[in-house]
Order: C-alpha cells, then sequence, then structure tokens
C-alpha cells in the first residue's frame, strides 16, 4: 500500500490530483479479497486500470485507489479470454498473432481488457458487444462472482449498466474470435477505402489491423509518450443519437449556418440517426489546435475530437475547455454533446 500517490501518472491524461492511498492487485484473487475488504469496512474506493477514459479532479482522491494490475490472456480456437488488468491491445495483438480474426478493427484502443465491455468500446463498425460471449463480475453489494452474459450488461452506444456504477466490477472478459483468421466484414467506409476494399468485405485479421494502427496514428489516437496529442482520453464527447423529428429542426439549423450544399455526416443507429460530434464541433468554430499554442489544454491538432494535455495543465484546465465546446456546439446547432470519460471529483 503506497500513500499519497498521484493519480497522474494513472490515467492517458496525465491529470487528477493525488490518491490517499494506493493499493495494486496483480491476481483476481487479490483484487476480489481487496475489494471485499474495502466495501465491508465502507472505505472509499475507486477502482482503476488503464486510466484511458478517466477524468479525476485536481484535489484526487480521499480514500484507497485499487489498481488493476492482472494481465493474464488465453486464446483458444474460437474464443479469447483476458483478465481485466490487461491491456486491450495486447489482446488484440494476441489473437491476430494466434491466426485469430474478429478484433482487429479494436486495435490501437488504449486502455484495459475490464473496461472494454463497460464502455461497450467501439471503432471502425465494431464493438465489443458484438464478440463478448461473458464477463466474470465480481457483485460488491453480495460479494459473489459470477460469470454473466452480454444480455445482463445493458450494452448501447458506448454505455452498458457498468458505466456510471460502483456495483458490479469486471475480473475477466470472454471473447468470440474467428478461427480462420479473416477479420469481421469491413462496415467502416474509411477503413474499407483505405484497405481498397469494398464494405462488407472481409481481409486478413493482421492486414485490417496494421491499417487500423496507421489511421489511429493519423488521428493521435494510439498512445505515444511523446506526441501530446496523444495525452487524452481518447474521444472526449460521444457522437449524438438524434430522433427524426430533432434531426429535421438540426439540418436545418446546419443548413441556415453552414449552406445547402454541405452534408453533415450522419449514420443509422438504434434510436434514431447517429451525427458526427468531431464535424459539429469543428463547424461551431472549434477547430484542430483550439484554442491556441500557448493553451494548458487544447483539442488535438489532428483530431477535433480530444482534448489534450500540453504538458502543464490541470483538470480545471480540461473542463473548462470541454464545458466550452460542449456549450458552442449547443448554441451553434441546439446538439448537447456528452463526454465519454467516467469523472471522479470533477463536474463537466
Amino acid at each position: 500500500m503506497s500513500e499519497h500517490v498521484p493519480l497522474s501518472t494513472l490515467t492517458t491524461l496525465r491529470l487528477g490530483g493525488p490518491a490517499r492511498w494506493l493499493a495494486e492487485c496483480t491476481t483476481t484473487d487479490t483484487l476480489v479479497e481487496a475489494v471485499r475488504l474495502l466495501d465491508a469496512a465502507r472505505v472509499p474506493t475507486l477502482v482503476l486500470a488503464g486510466g484511458s477514459n478517466l477524468v479525476i479532479g485536481d484535489a484526487g482522491f480521499d480514500g484507497v485507489v485499487v489498481r488493476i494490475a492482472t494481465t493474464g490472456i488465453e486464446a483458444g480456437e474460437d474464443t479469447v479470454r483476458a483478465e481485466a488488468g490487461a491491456v486491450w491491445d495486447d489482446v488484440v495483438a494476441l489473437t491476430v498473432k494466434s491466426g485469430l480474426g474478429g478484433l482487429e478493427c479494436l486495435s490501437g484502443i488504449p486502455g484495459s481488457t475490464g473496461a472494454t465491455p463497460v464502455q461497450n468500446v467501439g471503432a471502425y463498425g465494431v464493438e465489443v458487444g458484438s464478440v463478448l460471449r461473458a464477463v466474470r463480475l465480481l457483485d460488491r453489494t453480495s460479494g459473489d462472482v459470477r460469470w454473466v452474459g452480454p444480455g445482463e450488461l445493458g450494452l448501447g452506444y458506448r454505455t452498458s449498466v457498468l458505466k456510471h456504477s460502483d456495483d458490479a466490477l469486471v475480473l475477466e472478459v470472454d471473447l468470440a474470435v474467428r478461427p480462420d483468421g479473416a477479420s469481421a466484414p469491413l462496415g467502416y467506409r474509411e477503413l474499407a477505402s483505405a484497405l481498397h476494399a469494398e464494405e462488407g468485405e472481409r481481409r486478413p485479421a493482421a492486414e485490417v489491423r496494421e491499417q487500423v494502427l496507421a489511421l489511429r496514428r493519423g488521428k493521435g489516437m494510439v498512445l505515444d509518450p511523446g506526441d501530446l496529442d496523444t495525452w487524452s482520453a481518447g474521444s472526449f464527447f460521444t457522437n449524438p443519437v438524434l430522433s427524426d423529428d430533432e434531426l429535421s429542426r438540426v439540418l436545418a439549423v446546419v443548413e441556415e449556418r453552414v449552406g445547402p450544399d454541405v452534408r453533415i455526416p450522419r449514420f443509422l443507429a438504434d434510436g434514431g440517426t447517429k451525427l458526427s460530434a468531431g464535424w459539429l464541433i469543428e463547424r461551431a468554430g472549434f477547430g484542430k489546435g483550439f484554442p491556441g499554442p500557448d493553451a494548458p489544454v487544447r483539442l488535438s491538432t489532428k483530431h477535433t475530437l480530444a482534448l489534450t494535455n500540453r504538458g502543464s495543465a490541470t483538470t480545471a484546465d480540461l473542463v473548462a475547455l470541454a464545458r466550452e465546446v460542449r456549450d458552442g456546439v449547443q448554441d451553434a446547432f441546439g446538439v448537447r454533446l456528452e463526454p465519454e470519460p467516467v469523472t471522479v471529483g470533477c463536474v463537466i
């Protein structure tokens, strides 16, 4: 157990004040035991692993931070099972190296495996929910450990019943993969075009993985300590999903603001039509690198959907910029963007 550990060292944003105490758990058994004991004693507890989708306030956390450092990964013929603390991209890389397909579109996403079903992470037309077989959970209300299927998780666009709740803790994840080594059907136009393929086509998983990593690097979305554009929480806002009535109103506003010949990117989604948050941000006046080179927090110079720490920022700086962007989009188009990261000790 360590005392007064700066949480900025445990998040990809490199922001956050100190933890009163930090306990690191390298096995699932010690993780379960530690969380059960802390919960029984009603000690304020924050559980984290990769820290890639997390914004922690400058005051830190006045309690015990439990860091999940379990790393086991096991690949079978058509499945891969990984402990919650395993680096997600290590899981994807192992499946590709083992001649298995299905996860390659999720290459390069930072963070831990245990966070993937919580957030229902997705990229390039694939979501974790589409390949998830089961999740092993610690029920923090009863102390029981059990495997549950995806149907119990309320999976949705970048959400699940596990998000914004401390009732259950992911211990292990079981994912379905393709034994033939072929990728998932290419469902994202940008990726298919980069591969000179048709949408719906399958390609070797290794080929798709390399192209996904190249596309993500070009947007500053693959972690690199020397690239401040990657000192972020990834995409900071979710793409808004609008009903038909809301869509008609917003499209009219867009036409009035940017002209009838400019088409906003939009995609069919559960519950309506998904709009591009990055497009809305840029058209609302927040370009790449906003507000400028001297700002401690800026939009990425490669990707307007990422808020980045330029090396001397505070969480207060980040929150201020997030609010400015969110409110600016609301004023310009009448669309309220919702932050994607989990927040601790701060409100956006």
